[in-house]
């Protein structure tokens, strides 16, 4: 059993708990509508604070982009963001890689005029209304094309077609999201309108994905 003052304090302290856990929702985990980005305005794109951006004026966003909390976005080498993209969170998205260069230069590595030795580099693609599951990490000269689904914990290194259902370590194609789509859309009618307006009429699915 507490004593008074010691219910005192548990009081005082939950309260004081509450409300930091609520100011750090609202200041770190709150989504807002409404972004900008290669100078036109893109309200219906958000991006949570807790996310770190780094070179964010090499991060070229479309409208209706979805990135989570706890994200690392390193755009030095170019990122595009098609729309309706969803990166979910504790993803890695990186354009370039230095570990072959610090391993070659030591001490120098700070100070070594470029380019660096060993140093790799690519821009990042992702197309319209792609998934990337939480905790992967997309590789420096990666292009992934629409619709595409990045599995959770998936390591994406390459390019890869439209509609690629992705998984592993390194990921590789194990299927095709039009099929899963297809099935839904048999029992969802009224949203084939919203689908046909960015994928198209999917007469033709590869069934053999």
């Amino acid at each position: 059993m507490l004593n008074p003052r010691e219910n005192d304090v548990m009081f005082w302290r939950a309260l004081f708990n509450r409300w930091r856990r609520a100011l750090a929702r609202v200041l770190l985990h709150r989504m807002v509508f409404g972004e900008r980005s290669d100078g036109q305005d893109r309200p219906f794109t958000r991006i949570s604070p807790s996310t770190c951006i780094e070179h964010e004026d090499r991060l070229h966003l479309a409208d209706h982009v979805y990135i989570g909390p706890f994200n690392l976005i390193e755009a030095s080498g170019g990122i595009h963001l098609g729309e309706g993209v969803q990166i979910t969170s504790h993803c890695s998205i990186v354009t370039h890689s230095s570990h072959r260069s610090l391993r070659l230069l030591g001490r120098a590595y700070v100070s070594h005029l470029q380019p660096r030795p060993g140093w790799i580099e690519g821009p990042v693609a992702i197309g319209a209304y792609s998934f990337i599951g939480p905790h992967s990490l997309i590789e420096a000269g990666t292009r992934l094309g629409r619709g595409t689904l990045v599995r959770a914990g998936s390591v994406v290194r390459g390019e890869f077609p439209d509609f690629a259902v992705l998984q592993g370590n390194p990921a590789q194609v194990v299927g095709d999201t039009r099929r899963t789509d297809e099935a839904l859309l048999a029992r969802h009618p009224e949203a084939r309108a919203h689908y046909d307006a960015w994928a198209g009429r999917l007469d033709a699915v590869d069934r053999s994905a």
